[in-house]
Formats: structure tokens, C-alpha cells, sequence
């Protein structure tokens, strides 16, 4: 897809249960529901991968590549830009009518 910075890449509540404690640094808590944020991803195969870029403890750029196995994917969407990802209405600066 053109344009894309990324993907929103969402677990099943019974995935996330069973990764349990190993997915949550990588999780991202948003009123959408917890979600990887990936920069790349590869759906071939029996499993997902998933590349992303992070900072390590002293501000270096980092990539990793984390792999789960296809059947705990719910949903994967496509973003234009991570801040404005989201479900809820957009909200657009209109012009506004002169006023007397």
C-alpha cells in the first residue's frame, strides 16, 4: 500500500493471554485496544513477522523482528501515521463563516 508508515497489528484477548508478560513492552495501550505498531510486516507463513523500530536504554535505534503465529492476529490495519490512528470520527478545521 502506498503512503503507509506502518501497520496497527491486533491480537486475539486469548492471544494476549497466553504470550502474557513477553508481548507487553511491545504493546501499545490506546482507547482502540492494545496493539503492535510494526513498521514492516510479513504474513507468509504459519507465522506473523513483524518488524519494529524502537530506542534502546541509550537513545540508539533499534530493529526487531518479533513473531507470533498467524492464528492469534485478529486484525492488521494499515496507518498513514501512528498519532493519528483510530476509529473515532475526524474532526477537520472547516473554514468558518464571516461574521458582521
Amino acid at each position: 500500500m502506498n503512503g503507509n508508515t506502518g501497520y496497527a497489528v491486533f491480537f486475539f484477548p486469548q492471544a494476549l493471554e497466553a504470550l502474557g508478560d513477553a508481548i507487553k513492552p511491545y504493546l501499545t495501550n490506546q482507547p482502540e485496544g492494545p496493539h503492535i505498531f510494526c513498521k514492516e510486516i510479513d504474513t507468509g507463513g504459519a507465522f506473523t513477522e513483524m518488524t519494529l523500530v524502537g530506542k534502546d536504554a541509550e537513545g540508539h535505534e533499534v530493529q526487531v523482528e518479533l513473531m507470533v503465529p498467524g492464528s492469534m492476529i485478529r486484525m492488521i490495519v494499515s496507518a498513514q501515521n501512528e498519532s493519528l490512528f483510530g476509529f473515532g470520527p475526524r474532526v477537520s478545521a472547516a473554514p468558518s463563516a464571516p461574521t458582521a
